[in-house]
């Protein structure tokens, strides 16, 4: 009976854990994001951006400069183009910023983003629609310390990095009548406060590249891996044949 009644309790507390846990997460439902890790030119702008504009205080620590050799970038483009933050091509991707003074600036460490389009994957959808939608959900809000907020990550510490390429936007609310009471709803539209160096188009297609290269790094060997697997069933497929007319053949005289 006891055993019972701890069997109970657990599931008890996991379902309201799990059920305070999406609560706490809040945020806007997840747009699509257009990955495509087969994409080379995508993923090398992808690469591009993540040096230049995350790189400075998000590492990739299980990331080497030299792996990305495998989205058609020779050596020498490696090292004259997206070395910033160390002098050799087989170090991996560390972050520039002291982890002190992060943690002093923003309230903790950046976390390392090696894995993150994998990491962040719920009922909202991939990993990489989150990043996908996060990255393009900041509006300026001055009542937070950073001067930003997000609709995907209400009261993120992280300031919006692509400010300058985005411009500046303020989400648009309604007003509905939710169980009697009145709450702002996110009407899905942003209205454009100041332009950034890039239309909206080209933003989205530009986080779409820093997307699909998380994505990318965070299985490098994944379209090796399917290519290979492709070939392993029609290997087994012609095999599986073979052993069935050669089968037919050994028994066709035994009655």
């Amino acid at each position: 009976m006891k055993a019972w009644k701890k069997l109970v309790f657990s599931l008890v507390l996991a379902v309201g854990l799990g059920g305070g846990a999406h609560a706490a997460g809040g945020g806007i439902a997840w747009d699509k994001a257009p990955a495509n890790t087969t994409d080379l030119a995508s993923l090398q702008n992808g690469a591009k951006i993540f040096v230049n504009y995350c790189l400075s205080c998000h590492s990739a620590a299980f990331m080497r400069f030299n792996r990305l050799q495998d989205i058609g970038l020779t050596e020498q483009q490696i090292k004259d183009n997206l070395l910033f933050t160390t002098e050799k091509v087989g170090d991996t991707m560390r972050a520039s910023i002291d982890p002190l003074q992060a943690k002093a600036w923003f309230g903790a460490n950046p976390p390392d983003l090696t894995l993150i389009a994998r990491s962040r994957a719920g009922a909202g959808g991939t990993g990489a629609d989150y990043v996908y939608t996060l990255m393009r959900a900041y509006y300026r809000d001055g009542t937070k310390p950073t001067g930003w907020n997000n609709l995907a990550f209400p009261s993120i510490g992280m300031p919006n990095p692509l400010w300058q390429l985005q411009g500046e936007r303020k989400p648009l609310f309604e007003t509905r009548e939710d169980h009697g009471h009145e709450v702002h709803a996110f009407t899905g539209r942003w209205e454009q406060v100041s332009p950034g160096t890039m239309t909206p188009l080209q933003f989205d297609q530009a986080v779409g590249d820093l997307v699909n290269y998380l994505q990318w790094m965070g299985e490098p060997a994944q379209n090796k891996r399917v290519k290979i697997g492709v070939w392993v069933l029609l290997f087994l497929l012609l095999f599986t044949l073979l052993a069935w007319r050669l089968n037919a053949a050994y028994w066709k005289d035994v009655k």
